[in-house]
């Protein structure tokens, strides 16, 4: 092993989210989109072109594929599968994230591209259904209802943060600390993200209600 090379501690593939979190032996944890991967793949055929690497708003990872003890193998869903991504590559993708990403923005911009499905999506309301459980159910008094939210509620925390002040002084009950939440049946992250028709499902950490707060 090289003298302050990084390794990872534990990597986890959120396809919902499109999301690949990496954590490393020294503490670092980062949460990287599949899309950013994907348009920085140290494969010969992106990493020789002179125009950004474009479309990719929407792809996701098929599959991760150990590559001895240094690197992994990242298959994409549009057929890319040459990019290999050692564990410096991952970790300095990782470290300099906002960087790479205005740059890559900046070069986008620069060819008059504009970046598609994914923001404009984020700029329509969704439904999606919301199953109460527990004490919830009874101090809500109800047990599931579907609910427009705004396009400002783009994962489990914005729509934790919308609950709270949809339900005013029953708001308390739903904060972040004392509910898990699970999407379409699936234990979900903070950053989990909501689509249309996405089951939510929001369960207390404890049997008990918390205390209303002092006002």
């Amino acid at each position: 092993m090289k003298p302050n090379q990084h390794l990872p501690t534990e990597i986890n593939l959120h396809r919902k989210s499109r999301l690949l979190v990496i954590s490393f032996d020294d503490g670092s944890r980062f949460e990287l989109p599949c899309e950013y991967l994907r348009v920085n793949s140290h494969a010969a055929e992106v990493k020789t072109s002179n125009t950004p690497i474009t479309g990719k708003e929407e792809v996701n990872i098929e599959r991760i594929e150990p590559q001895g003890n240094y690197a992994v193998r990242i298959s994409f869903d549009d057929g890319h599968d040459t990019g290999i991504y050692s564990w410096e590559t991952l970790y300095e993708l990782g470290q300099n994230y906002e960087r790479n990403w205005q740059n890559y923005l900046a070069r986008l911009k620069a060819i008059g591209y504009e970046r598609g499905s994914t923001a404009e999506n984020a700029n329509q309301a969704r439904d999606i259904q919301v199953l109460y459980f527990a004490y919830l159910a009874k101090m809500l008094r109800k047990e599931q209802e579907q609910l427009q939210v705004p396009s400002s509620v783009q994962d489990v925390t914005g729509l934790l943060k919308w609950l709270r002040v949809k339900w005013r002084d029953r708001g308390y009950l739903l904060e972040d600390d004392r509910v898990r939440v699970t999407v379409n049946r699936q234990f979900a992250e903070p950053f989990t993200r909501l689509d249309a028709g996405d089951e939510v499902a929001i369960t207390p950490n404890s049997p008990n209600p918390p205390p209303p707060p002092s006002s």
